[in-house]
Order: C-alpha cells, then structure tokens, then sequence
C-alpha cells in the first residue's frame, strides 16, 4: 500500500480498515484534523493540526517521526505490528540517531532529559540507575520509588502484547556521557557532573527528588543506558485532556483513599462523567490490568486527545515505577476491575488466549521475553519478573471469574463494545 493511502485513514476512520484500492484523497473527509506530524512542521499546520487535504503534498516526504504521529487513531498510538512497520522503524532510528541537544524536563520527581536529534526527532530519557535485579527498597511508598528505565521498555512491549498499543514507543539506547551528554549539557544542568571517587562521570540535574550528589546518575565510567520515549505530536496542534484517575491513591504515607475504604466506590464513579456512559470504564479497566501486570501503584492521571472527544483511548504514560517487586501481587491495583466487575471482552479474549498457552513458547511471560529480545538493552527485565507476569495473569482471570460467578447476568461482567 502507499504511504499516502495508509496514513490518513487511519485518523480520519479510526481503526476501520480501508480496502487497498482507496485512496486518502478519496476516503478523508476535508474537515478531518489530523495530529501535527512533528514539531517541524507546527507553523506550517497551525494548531488546528493537518487535514486530509494536506496528505497528498506531505505524506510521500514525510519522515519515520510524521508517520508515527499521522498513524495516531481513537482507540491506539500505532496500527497493529503485523500490518505496520513504521514503529519498530522509529526505534531503530532512535537507536542511531545523533543527538544535537539535551535540556532537562522541567516538573516530575526524577531526572528526565529531553532529547533532539539531528533530524528534528524528539525522546524523553530516563537514564539507569540500578542494575536490573535492584527491587524496590521495603521501606519506600510507591510515590518515592525510583524511576527504573527498563520498566519504560517492559511497558511497552508488555501494552502491545496485550493488543491496547496505547502506550508510548520506547527503546533502550546505551549512551557516552561525554560525548552525548556532558558535551551538549547547558546552565544548572551543567554544573551537576562530576567525577566520582571510583573516577566515573556522573551527575544529577534538578528535580523533587533524588537529584543531588548522594544519587547520582553515574556511567561505567562513562557508558549509561536509558530509554528512549517517542513524543507524541506538541499539544498546540493535538491538544491533550488531562483526567484525574478515579482510583488515585492517596500519595500520603498515612491517609488511604476513599476506594480503598469504600466498597460501593465504584457506584459513585458511575455516576460521574466520562464514566457514566461509553467507553472509559472499560479503558480504566484496561490500564489497571496493564498496571497490575507490572506492579505499577503509581496511577494518579491519564490523558486523551482532545479531537476524539469521550470516544478516546487513554494514553499509557510514565511506568517508570513499574516492575519493581517481581515477589509481591498487588492486587488493590485491580480494583477498578473486581470493585466494578467489567471487563471488555476483547481484553479478556487476549489474557484467556496467554493462559491457554502458559507453559509454552506462547506463554504471556515468553511472549514478552521474545518481544523484548529485540531491544539493544536485552535482556531488559530480570527473569523473576518475566515469571511474575504468569503469575499475575492468573490472578486477573480469577477476579473476572469471580465477578461473573456473582452476577445474575454475565454479559454485564464481559462487555463487547467493539473496540
């Protein structure tokens, strides 16, 4: 297929598959906003992003970085792996890509750099703190849990195997601090490298927390891995909402939320909106399956595009905080699904179809072993959280099966809403 007739339907059509003959020219609507491909091309678009009209003049030059963003549809980031390269392309350009520039993120508890490559392409960096069987310390809430960049690359790989593809394109990349940091590094940012002790070349930017000299990003001694998250398109041409997760923990180290004290919670988030009606509910559901597969508790907001209204998938953003107790199953993460007992069937159909083959090469821990394989950072996660992820899933379908055996009516527990 052309590249001009395989970018814009999926926006103007969401997921709905065109046959090969058509055309974008031909099955774009005129009014139809499209995502600003890349921060290039921002004045040329204007914040009311491209339309379809703009496909034929722009699609046949645009870069991997354009395709990725016009590729962007309601219910995912990317099309399906097998019937689209563009992604795993990106990737690898990343992996390659000169990078130009550096400046540190402003806002969030950790260091995070943003990235500009020679091309115009942007990526946020999570630089490696702790090697890969380092666990998250006993006597740490998981608001003050640190940023493990290997858990960015897990989510990735995991939220594709379970067919959401709402979660950002990441890709490990080793770097050399002097050459690629410390070089471009400007100002404050500058002035936190060091050389250590053990005469490695480390430093710590600012930010909330663990940002000082005590932890310290260091390289070996001056090698350091990170992950590499694709940008999504600048939010003046693909404005995004920003949504108050209803099973927001509390982020205090004494007080609980009111779902965990609550057992009738999800009542009354049923009664607010966007939950009342369509299809968020069951994207919650989605995230804490996600979530709880890799032990991330640190859920307190999502965001959806604004052009598709209440009909938007959320994004699946920052797991920095995930895969970090491969022995522990927390399972208040799945409350959205056992205090709510919905669950959307394609979900279900795909976590039914790896515990069928638990066991085997198609296993969902294998699965994701296979997958991450293909990161230059392999192996990315340490191999009990691989086991973890088996055990997990069992888990959820035990709480699925536990909502229908108590329901008059099972077709209100698995819920096929044709995503």
């Amino acid at each position: 297929m052309a590249m001009k007739e395989a970018l814009c339907p999926q926006l103007c059509r969401a997921h709905e598959r065109l046959p090969p003959q058509s055309t974008a020219a031909e099955n774009c609507r005129d009014d139809s906003p499209l995502y600003s491909p890349s921060f290039r091309h921002q004045a040329r678009i204007g914040s009311a992003g491209l339309t379809c009209a703009d496909v034929g003049s722009f699609s046949e030059d645009s870069s991997l970085w354009d395709k990725f963003h016009l590729q962007i549809a309601r219910d995912w980031l990317y099309p399906p792996q097998q019937s689209d390269a563009t992604v795993d392309l990106l990737l690898q350009h990343e992996i390659t890509q000169p990078i130009v520039k550096i400046t540190q993120k402003e806002g969030g508890t950790q260091l995070k750099l943003i990235i500009e490559f020679a091309d115009g392409g942007h990526a946020l960096f999570k630089p490696m703190r702790f090697s890969r069987e380092q666990q998250t310390l006993k006597n740490h809430f998981y608001f003050t849990d640190y940023e493990r960049h290997n858990a960015e690359i897990g989510a990735f790989h995991l939220d594709r195997l379970l067919g959401f593809r709402r979660c950002v394109p990441v890709v490990g990349r080793t770097l050399n601090m002097t050459k690629e940091l410390y070089a471009l590094a400007t100002g404050d940012l500058l002035k936190t490298f060091f050389i250590s002790p053990d005469n490695n070349l480390c430093f710590h930017g600012k930010c909330s927390y663990y940002c000082d000299t005590s932890h310290a990003i260091c390289g070996n001694p001056d090698l350091l891995e990170g992950s590499f998250a694709v940008f999504l398109p600048g939010k003046e041409a693909a404005p995004r909402k920003v949504w108050r997760h209803p099973w927001r923990r509390s982020y205090h180290k004494r007080r609980k939320a009111q779902w965990q004290v609550d057992e009738a919670y999800c009542d009354l988030v049923r009664d607010v909106h966007p939950y009342s009606e369509g299809r968020r509910l069951l994207d919650v559901v989605d995230m804490s399956i996600l979530d709880f597969l890799m032990g991330n508790m640190d859920r307190h907001h999502y965001e959806t595009f604004k052009m598709f209204g209440n009909n938007s998938a959320p994004i699946h953003l920052d797991h920095g905080r995930g895969f970090g107790k491969p022995f522990h199953d927390e399972l208040s993460i799945l409350a959205p699904l056992y205090q709510c007992c919905v669950i959307r069937h394609s979900t279900l159909k795909t976590l039914m179809g790896y515990q069928i083959h638990g066991g085997t090469s198609d296993s969902l821990s294998n699965s994701l072993r296979r997958s991450l394989s293909t990161d230059p950072l392999t192996p990315v996660l340490w191999e009990p959280h691989l086991e973890a992820v088996d055990r997990r899933l069992a888990l959820v379908l035990q709480a699925v099966r536990l909502c229908v055996e108590k329901a008059e009516d099972p077709s209100t527990v698995v819920i096929d809403d044709f995503h």
